[in-house]
């Protein structure tokens, strides 16, 4: 059974575009944090923007089908 999704094109550029946002975004968001606001913000940070980052990555994840 194969899942038709609507907007194809644009799943596809969400899959794409995810690990890259991630991977700018946590590094860049956690030191400035830290710095200009306080360690514990820095912290919290991470751990939300990891956490939205990995889930975002398992749910538009294109996984293979079981056949």
């Amino acid at each position: 059974m194969s899942s038709s999704l609507p907007n194809r094109p644009l799943l596809k550029s969400v899959v794409a575009f995810t690990p890259l946002a991630g991977a700018v975004a946590f590094p860049v968001v956690v030191p400035l944090l830290m710095v200009r606001v306080s360690v514990a913000a820095g912290v919290m940070a991470a751990v939300l923007v990891g956490t939205v980052w990995i889930v975002v990555m398992l749910r538009t994840a294109e996984m293979p089908g079981h056949h």
